[in-house]
């Protein structure tokens, strides 16, 4: 399905990162922001600033309606609020956007914004990457949920990143309500820079696969999926948000339990002594425990299946013994398998395996009866395939991103 917003990112400039002027930035410790609050904290800071318990419930929907229905950045707008209340609001809080410092766009449509949050605390602002992936019918937002990641996996960019924060719920949603923003995919009632409203619904699926390790930062994941799950906001299916672990397993049942979003794995490997450098988390939480929290995953069934990432190293994980390795330990748990060719990035140790052999190690887990779809690279001349993400601070200048993508272009049949 081609869109406007579609048809607009694929004739831009690839490797134009474009500086767009600030937003609505949330000031962490001056002006609260009301966006990514649950219901229940919203009716508090309600009653902070001295609204009646009896208008609570009601005032609490109107502000729902207006941040994540109408997608409104300021309460002048909110014009079935009075006045009053209006410029009461005003004073205590705001309805907080991040800084877009950059936004960019792949040949293949596949957006990439970079967003930098205030400062809380005794730290200094942070910026996270967040991507958009159009597809026939459907578009995936890809979410971040701490600056950098803890966990070191080898073949992915993000973990060379320094661990700095957790993400607050508010940063969460906030990339979601940006990113639909930017794309038109609110009710506007005017356009914004130049993006006129879509007709159909363009963000309709949402990965928790951006930056860092979702389990990590169970709280601020689990408020911010309920929001962007609640029918009378945002409004996604439980079934079109997914949360992607690397195997945080003691954290697995209960994030099932307390939200009923979908899972993905990042196994990556079938030997434990392997995944131990791959996905150092292993070490602690071994295989055979990390799936048993899968087969104990609830509300798993065949309508509702877990899906298992798996990135394909040439010479290290992709062999046939492997394919038949991999389907004997998923035996059991409704699944698939998503095979995942490695996206290069610099000063990486690992090679994406060849296509032929990607197709093969296909096969065996197909004829085993498992859905295995290799995944098309997306956003890779801008750094926003899977495993490329990575703060801005340490982002690569211009001309290594040329050379990079010079470099992916001769990779051979990776995209056929």
């Amino acid at each position: 399905m081609t869109t406007p917003a579609t048809a607009r990112a694929a004739s831009a400039d690839p490797l134009d990162a474009v500086v767009k002027a600030p937003q609505a930035v949330a000031s962490a410790d001056a002006v609260p922001s009301l966006l990514g609050l649950t219901r229940e904290k919203l009716g508090g800071a309600l009653r902070g600033i001295g609204i009646e318990e009896r208008q609570i419930r009601m005032r609490v929907n109107q502000l729902w309606h207006w941040m994540y229905v109408r997608g409104a950045a300021d309460f002048s707008v909110m014009t079935n609020v009075s006045k009053v209340l209006r410029a009461e609001l005003a004073e205590h809080f705001v309805v907080g956007r991040p800084e877009m410092v950059a936004e960019q766009i792949s040949v293949d449509g596949t957006r990439k914004w970079l967003f930098r949050f205030p400062a809380r605390g005794a730290g200094r602002p942070v910026e996270v990457e967040t991507v958009y992936i159009p597809e026939e019918g459907r578009g995936t937002l890809c979410v971040s949920s701490q600056v950098g990641c803890s966990l070191t996996c080898s073949f992915c960019h993000t973990g060379t990143q320094v661990m700095v924060r957790n993400l607050t719920a508010e940063e969460i949603v906030a990339q979601v309500v940006v990113a639909r923003e930017r794309l038109g995919d609110f009710p506007a009632a005017e356009k914004i820079d130049g993006i006129l409203p879509s007709e159909g619904r363009l963000v309709t699926n949402i990965v928790m696969m951006g930056m860092g390790e979702p389990l990590y930062n169970f709280e601020a994941v689990r408020d911010a999926m309920l929001i962007m799950a609640d029918g009378d906001g945002l409004s996604l299916s439980k079934r079109r948000i997914t949360l992607s672990t690397s195997g945080v397993v003691p954290a697995i049942a209960e994030i099932g339990a307390q939200t009923g979003v979908m899972l993905a794995i990042s196994l990556h490997a079938v030997r434990d002594d392997l995944r131990d450098v791959l996905v150092p988390i292993n070490r602690k939480y071994k295989i055979a425990e990390l799936l048993e929290a899968c087969r104990s995953y609830p509300g798993l069934s065949n309508a509702r299946r877990i899906t298992f990432e798996y990135v394909m190293l040439k010479g290290v994980n992709d062999s046939a013994a492997d394919a038949r390795e991999l389907v004997r330990l998923l035996r059991g748990i409704p699944a698939k398998i998503n095979l995942i060719p490695f996206n290069p990035w610099p000063g990486s140790a690992y090679e994406c395996s060849d296509w032929e052999q990607i197709e093969a190690f296909a096969e065996i887990v197909n004829r085993a009866g498992y859905a295995s779809p290799i995944r098309t690279p997306r956003g890779r001349d801008i750094l926003a395939a899977c495993g490329q993400l990575k703060s801005a601070s340490e982002r690569l200048k211009v001309r290594e991103r040329l050379a990079l993508a010079a470099m992916i272009g001769g990779a051979g049949g990776d995209d056929d």
